[in-house]
């Protein structure tokens, strides 16, 4: 028989066929979902907020309402993922809860505005959004994250650990197609988050030229000559290159036309949504459960900590004695339930053995029986003087035969009369 093929489905699943990269494997990974109280606003700032987190995170997931926290952190080890970022909605307002996995620590953030990503994209005079910038990670920048109180670096390390580090000895500028800019307010305790679309451009360059070098085609209806058209005036198409602030020497060739090493380029951002503005509430030391490190509006004195650490050893003692107790339970029960197919075992080994038993007796029985017919035709011979009839020693089932001696008798007076 010949090799058997691979199918259509195996040839495109290249995970089947190659391993993960070890890149792949360490770059951190990322669900994003809602909870609480429904409605079409939080639905679409958690899609956006996943196009924010590509291309390491889970862009499809589909979440039912008897998901519990378990289940994502059951799969989470399988899956490489490290964070869950929690959108929430109740009453009150909205929340945005940040979970580190396995073990917490959780930040809570209250959402006191923010605007989807269509709308920011709509209101833009010039758009950029392309399917090839939301391929690699954007680049994280934090401002005035350097404020007092270690809350502060414990939300500038969340944020940047939820998004793969940069070598920038290795790193190909290429591939920084997006960034995410945190401004830290210091005034309003409010965190602003922006997310834009990097653009790179050539700069000193006309816009004929510009055009040139782009490879687009020029419109050369209003000039004469094409010296006409590349040697007009230069003209800036934004504010961006008139900024010598945004101006930057690449020590690398881009990918785009007319970027090339140790040239002078500007950059571009293009905003593309959405825009939150997240105020620090609340920092737990567990996975959504445990002790409060940092809390905006609650302030505990040093004997309601006290109290709150007792009872939450209590409980946790608690806690550790009903497992110990469900752990004898069901060890328990395995005996039980070995000891119960043991005597399973047993019972149908005695009942085979008197089935044998049985089987035995039936069998000596009726050898006794045939040995008993036996006797009985020979004593037979001797009375009477001739062979007996062939049933006439034969038993009947359910039927009581008369002694011997009293069937021969009769026999013998039957054949004097005769």
């Amino acid at each position: 028989m010949g090799r058997k093929q691979k199918g259509r489905c195996v040839k495109r699943n290249k995970q089947i066929n190659v391993g993960e990269k070890e890149e792949l494997v360490q770059a951190p990974h990322s669900f994003v979902f809602h909870r609480g109280l429904p409605g079409e606003h939080i639905v679409e700032l958690t899609k956006d907020f996943r196009r924010v987190m590509e291309p390491f995170t889970a862009s499809a997931l589909k979440i039912r309402k008897k998901n519990t926290i378990k289940d994502f952190v059951s799969v989470a080890g399988v899956l490489h993922v490290s964070h869950i970022c929690i959108f929430t909605k109740t009453e009150l307002g909205m929340y945005l809860k940040l979970c580190r996995l396995p073990r917490g620590p959780t930040l809570t953030f209250k959402i006191h505005s923010f605007s989807l990503a269509r709308d920011v994209i709509s209101i833009l005079k010039k758009q950029m959004v392309y399917e090839e910038a939301f391929k690699n990670a954007p680049l994280v920048i934090l401002n005035n994250f350097s404020g007092k109180g270690m809350q502060l670096k414990l939300v500038a390390s969340t944020f940047q650990n939820m998004f793969p580090t940069i070598n920038l000895t290795t790193i190909n500028l290429s591939t920084i197609r997006r960034c995410i800019c945190l401004n830290y307010n210091m005034t309003s305790k409010t965190i602003d988050f922006r997310h834009y679309a990097i653009k790179v451009v050539p700069t000193g360059l006309s816009r004929g030229v510009k055009k040139l070098v782009q490879a687009k085609i020029p419109n050369l209806s209003k000039c004469q000559d094409i010296s006409e058209f590349l040697t007009k005036p230069i003209a800036s198409e934004s504010e961006a290159e008139d900024d010598e602030t945004s101006h930057v020497t690449l020590p690398q060739t881009l990918s785009s036309r007319g970027n090339h090493a140790n040239s002078k380029s500007a950059i571009r951002l293009y905003e593309l949504g959405p825009r939150i503005t997240l105020q620090l509430i609340k920092v737990e030391n567990g996975l959504l459960d445990g002790e409060i490190l940092f809390h905006e509006f609650v302030h505990k004195t040093e004997e309601e900590k006290l109290a709150i650490e007792k009872k939450r050893e209590a409980k946790k003692k608690l806690k550790e004695k009903r497992k110990r107790i469900q752990e004898e339970n069901k060890r328990k029960k395995e005996i039980q339930k070995q000891d119960h197919k043991e005597k399973s075992l047993k019972g149908i080994q005695k009942k085979k053995e008197s089935d044998i038993l049985l089987q035995k007796i039936a069998k000596e029985s009726a050898e006794k029986s045939k040995l008993e017919e036996d006797d009985d035709a020979q004593y037979y011979r001797e009375e009477v003087g001739e062979e007996p009839d062939k049933d006439l020693f034969q038993t009947k089932i359910g039927t009581k035969r008369p002694h011997k001696h009293m069937r021969y008798k009769s026999k013998k007076a039957k054949l004097d009369k005769s």
